[in-house]
């Protein structure tokens, strides 16, 4: 990493990801979530206190040193713990939690495919998969765009990508979708087209 990644980009990422317009999402995600849960791109802490207080246990796993030790100032609740690690790699046993979250994290996973895998993994069987991301849009012209600023978007903004189908990848990985709401969010469209739902963790791979 270098000093844009290291220094500057963490506190991009907190300014940005704090603001208000991301709150109800979070509440109403967040709200589902249930005994022991495994939230992935931890980042700053920023959902630590939408948690409801019943879960067992918060484990925060993120890889960026600066954006882990800015959550760990901000897990002030006994069950939260954060850990340093990847998503395509999770440092929990299998069949080890009841809940996984991720808040607009699978647009910068590098190998999103086999994160996804690793969330499955470590999931109860009957567990579930909460999450609320950015990708793919709809509308032809609105996916053109995308698709022409991702490569240069991924360099300025920790990876992101603005052109995956999160609905796919999710059913991809073996998770039955069970709730999905997709909805552009105020802003540019290249950047904001919404899908907000819930995957229970299948038998076997699809």
């Amino acid at each position: 990493m270098g000093l844009y990644e290291d220094h500057v980009l963490p506190h991009l990422i907190h300014l940005t990801m704090r603001g208000t317009r991301f709150v109800p999402y979070r509440r109403r995600l967040l709200g589902r979530a249930v005994g022991r849960v495994v939230e992935i791109g931890v980042g700053s802490g920023i959902n630590l206190p939408f948690y409801p207080a019943g879960v067992a246990e918060i484990v925060g796993i993120d890889p960026h040193p600066k954006l882990l030790g800015m959550a760990a100032r901000n897990a002030a609740a006994a069950p939260v713990r954060v850990v340093g690690g990847s998503a395509e790699s999770i440092p929990l046993e299998d069949e080890s939690v009841d809940t996984v979250v991720t808040t607009w994290t699978l647009c910068s996973i590098p190998n999103v495919e086999k994160a996804l895998g690793e969330m499955r993994r470590v999931l109860k069987p009957g567990g579930r998969l909460l999450f609320v991301e950015h990708g793919l849009a709809p509308d032809e012209r609105v996916r053109r765009w995308q698709v022409r600023m991702t490569p240069l978007w991924k360099r300025v903004s920790g990876g992101c990508h603005l052109d995956r189908p999160i609905a796919g990848l999710v059913a991809g990985a073996g998770f039955e979708v069970t709730q999905m709401e997709t909805a552009y969010m105020p802003g540019p469209r290249a950047l904001t087209f919404m899908y907000e739902g819930c995957g229970r963790r299948g038998l076997a791979v699809r």
